[in-house]
């Protein structure tokens, strides 16, 4: 059972793009109190539709009020993160930073910050903007069992978590679930393409690739059993659906799967190497 209230957690964001714009939005959800949120965003623009949106505190700069917070979220790309917390270093005090942003280390992250060290990697995937997100968490040593459960309460309201105990696996978290939707699209995409191949129009192979992907997900989430086993459920010896399986099969289906979260592991440990210099 949780010790957390979530009315009385102050949360800051650094960043107020669309990744933002969902947590915040599950978070209300949930309980949590628009008026103990603030956002640092440079556009004038996104902070005005925040404020409108949600009735949180934003603003284009970072005042003491921005870090007199409980936890704060690093909510910004990669490739400007290094910038965007460098006038935090030195100023913060007890709260807790999570960082979203793929690739860059904690000791990256809390070298930027000063040599402060309470900090938490965040990974969290593009589902999260429906509720229905997946997000991997690695807590440094630094952070207690009090941060650690504050930080799940906030991913927690769009989505379900994992904590990994290796940093090293939020690369892998990112590999199968950060990026795992665009290949699940992808897949949606070719089987589109093959229905409007059999002579199906536009409408209706776009219909028939989505639901069935969705109706499958949803039965492999409530059953008990492995998606294995629910494959050989479906799968009559000779029938139409071996002939397809055993088609993938022979193009190296599951190898090309094993390639494509490979890559996208490595390419994260590249972007922490290539960023998290300086």
């Amino acid at each position: 059972m949780s010790t957390i209230d979530n009315k009385d957690v102050r949360i800051s964001f650094l960043g107020g793009g669309n990744m933002a714009n969902a947590l915040i939005g599950g978070m209300l959800e949930r309980g949590f109190d628009a008026g103990k949120m603030r956002v640092v965003d440079l556009s004038a623009e996104n902070c005005a539709r925040l404020s409108e949106r949600f009735g949180v505190g934003a603003a284009s700069t970072i005042g003491d009020e921005f870090i007199d917070c409980d936890l704060l979220i690093l909510a910004v790309k990669p490739q400007h993160l290094k910038a965007a917390v460098a006038p935090l270093a030195g100023r913060l005090g007890t709260q807790v930073v999570v960082s979203i942003a793929a690739g860059i280390r904690s000791t990256d992250i809390a070298r930027w910050l000063g040599g402060y060290a309470r900090i938490v990697r965040a990974m969290p995937n593009t589902p999260a903007l429906i509720g229905a997100g997946v997000t991997g968490l690695f807590a440094a040593d630094e952070v207690d069992a009090l941060g650690r459960e504050s930080v799940e309460s906030v991913l927690s309201s769009v989505g379900i978590t994992a904590w990994v105990e290796r940093e090293a696996l939020i690369d892998s978290v990112t590999a199968v679930s950060g990026s795992g939707p665009a290949y699940v699209f992808n897949f949606i995409e070719a089987l589109e393409a093959a229905g409007k191949a059999q002579g199906f129009d536009a409408e209706t192979a776009r219909k028939l690739a989505i639901g069935t992907v969705l109706g499958a997900a949803r039965l492999a989430a409530g059953s008990e059993d492995s998606p294995g086993v629910l494959r050989e459920r479906v799968t009559s010896k000779g029938g139409t659906t071996a002939a397809a399986l055993a088609s993938l099969a022979d193009s190296g289906f599951m190898d090309i799967i094993d390639r494509a979260v490979a890559a996208a592991c490595a390419r994260g440990r590249e972007l922490g190497d290539e960023l998290g210099q300086g």
